[in-house]
């Protein structure tokens, strides 16, 4: 006649080892994106019509500003990245407004014509965000002109502002 295993006994045998397959299984997380990491690729099409990947933006100075239409401080930013917009990019600068927003592309294109959004706009997927290793918004990446990351902001306040700007004329600079 078998003996039978006592069940703790047959949990703390199984337990470990399912743990483990679990864990060599699943997908890895991505990276958190960090200064002096290249750029992710990036392949999106603005609420214009236009294509737009990171070649667009070699040997420029690079904003990517992930927002949505509903988040209060990228709203507040707005403002500030149209000036900078304005201010320095015939010496380089680009910006490039990404939403996160699900639904409609007519309620980013309102937003954008409310705002007076003097820069492109797209719209982002999963991956995109993924891939940039999105926590939450707003988030903007400086790319410097060889595509790599040179800085990360998150949140909006006059401090972030002021701090983008003179990340911007350093790498307008080089």
């Amino acid at each position: 006649m078998k003996r039978l295993i006592p069940l703790h006994r047959f949990v703390l045998r199984v337990l470990p080892l399912a743990v483990a397959g679990l864990l060599l299984s699943t997908r890895p997380a991505a990276a958190i994106l960090q200064k002096g990491d290249k750029a992710p690729a990036i392949k999106l099409t603005t609420t214009s019509g236009q294509p737009v990947t990171l070649n667009n933006y070699k040997g420029y100075v690079l904003v990517m500003d992930f927002f949505a239409t509903w988040c209060i401080p990228c709203k507040e930013s707005i403002p500030h990245l149209n000036a900078l917009n304005k201010k320095y990019s015939k010496q380089g600068l680009q910006v490039l407004g990404v939403s996160v927003d699900e639904g409609a592309e007519r309620d980013v294109k309102t937003f954008i014509a409310d705002r007076k959004i003097n820069y492109p706009v797209a719209i982002a997927g999963e991956d995109l965000q993924t891939d940039y290793g999105l926590r939450s918004i707003p988030t903007v990446y400086v790319i410097n002109k060889k595509g790599m990351v040179a800085e990360k902001f998150q949140g909006y306040s006059d401090q972030t502002g002021h701090a983008m700007e003179e990340a911007i004329k350093r790498l307008l600079a080089e």
